[in-house]
């Protein structure tokens, strides 16, 4: 079982897996939310952020099957719903609108918002379960430990970013992921359609 596992594993799937995750978490578009927390004299610790995401995505990608099969939903169902929410979220990014709101507590920076729902939030979520209708559980993995390990570094290295970086240069890289994010939502969302049309189609 172990040894099939790691058989699965994919450079292609890995690198696939690792950008649209990076899309999705998006931790250099939240650059600026992080500094405005910051100003407010909100602290956070790097390092409980990284690890907090990780532990709660990783608790979602073991447990999906159990929660899909709770509410009787198969994988490609809930990968075009998925496809749908990444192409609405591509649409925030590309058009500068906002379709998702946040308006919980806000009082502990590290876990909230950080956490969730800007690093693992229901975006993030959703693509780890509908990754699984797509690639092998091993190269997901990957490819969320790498993102885990680039949000560590960003967040880590916020004062430093705060002077190198350019606002025009962050709105710059917003731009082109929301085009990436655009691309792959339409992608999963199609393939997965015709997949749940065929097995329809089936006598």
């Amino acid at each position: 079982m172990i040894k099939e596992f790691f058989w699965a594993f994919n450079i292609k799937e890995v690198l696939s897996a690792f950008l649209i995750l990076f899309a999705i978490i998006d931790v250099l578009g939240s650059i600026p939310i992080v500094l405005d927390l910051k100003a407010k004299g909100k602290k956070f610790s790097p390092l409980k952020c990284t690890v907090g995401a990780l532990i709660l995505l990783l608790t979602f990608f073991i447990g999906s099957d159990a929660v899909l099969r709770f509410f009787s939903v198969d994988i490609n169902s809930f990968a075009v719903a998925g496809g749908f929410l990444l192409f609405l979220m591509a649409l925030e990014m590309l058009l500068d609108i906002e379709i998702f709101r946040y308006n919980g507590p806000t009082a502990e920076a590290t876990f909230v918002p950080l956490v969730f729902p800007l690093i693992a939030g229901a975006g993030a979520l959703t693509t780890i379960i509908s990754l699984k209708a797509e690639y092998a559980d091993v190269n997901i993995l990957i490819g969320l430990v790498l993102n885990m390990i680039w949000v560590y570094i960003v967040l880590a290295s916020m004062d430093k970013l705060q002077k190198k970086i350019p606002p025009t240069a962050i709105y710059i890289l917003r731009k082109f992921f929301g085009v990436m994010l655009l691309a792959i939502s339409i992608g999963m969302f199609t393939s997965n359609l015709t997949i749940l049309i065929h097995t329809i189609n089936q006598p």
